[in-house]
């Protein structure tokens, strides 16, 4: 089973889209996923269309009421099951604070959900900043994915979120694996291959081969409430979320 958190500390870098489609990715290779939605603006939980009528129904339930995961769990056709967010998710910074067990919760919850679903994989989209949901994220993670949507901008959000990384290994006395994913990748754009370059001098073989190509269809799919591969199968966009499932496979350090 692997647990992966979607982070950077900038919006607009295809954090959701990822987490969406890799599961989906997933789904076509015979393997179960969990989508956790830990961003209050619930924009994955949008995508499945079943918003929560209430906090209570959601992820904030387990911060607040100590309720169980997979009590929380709703099925998301063709991809697996959903934890949904809500708007109240805003509200755990504040009340709950950053100690360790509060940031030590998620991995602590998805630990007992776990037991109860065998070789099923978990993937998390984190908020686009860095507070007690994200680092409970990256607590939880075995692999955090950094998408960088080729600016200079989300590169910077992604070395800061790399630094992040790099002081809380030694609170939680692991090494927490990242790979660096260049999305919106734009060939036309000469600047986009100056980003690449840039990323490669930063990251170095933490940088994934595979690039998620700027395509009109993974742009759009989400607005159908499905992912690329439901959407368009055949399109350049459905073609590199499932290489880089492989390349993740292949690369990714074993146990």
């Amino acid at each position: 089973m692997a647990r992966i958190a979607v982070f950077n500390q900038k919006g607009g870098v295809a954090k959701t889209t990822t987490a969406l489609n890799l599961a989906a990715a997933l789904q076509r290779t015979g393997k179960e996923a969990l989508l956790i939605d830990m961003d209050p603006q619930a924009h994955l939980t949008q995508i499945h269309g079943q918003l929560p009528e209430s906090a209570k129904q959601s992820l904030f339930a387990f911060y607040q009421d100590d309720k169980p995961l997979y009590h929380l769990e709703i099925e998301w056709p063709s991809l697996g099951h959903l934890i949904p967010a809500h708007k109240e998710l805003i509200k755990v910074d504040s009340a709950f604070g950053k100690g360790f067990a509060v940031l030590n919760k998620l991995r602590e919850g998805l630990d007992i959900a776990d037991k109860l679903y065998i070789n099923r994989h978990t993937l998390i989209d984190c908020c686009p900043y860095l507070g007690t949901l994200s680092l409970n994220a990256m607590f939880a993670a075995d692999l955090v994915i950094i998408p960088i949507s080729s600016d200079f901008l989300s590169l910077r959000g992604a070395k800061k979120v790399g630094d992040t990384l790099a002081a809380i290994e030694p609170v939680l006395k692991r090494r927490i694996e990242r790979r660096y994913l260049l999305t919106r990748f734009d060939r036309r754009r000469s600047m986009t291959f100056e980003v690449q370059k840039k990323a490669k001098e930063l990251f170095g073989d933490q940088l994934l081969d595979t690039v998620i190509s700027e395509n009109v269809a993974v742009a759009e799919s989400p607005e159908h409430g499905v992912d690329i591969f439901r959407h368009q199968p055949n399109s350049t966009g459905a073609q590199n979320y499932l290489a880089l499932l492989i390349e993740l496979a292949q690369k990714w350090p074993k146990e």
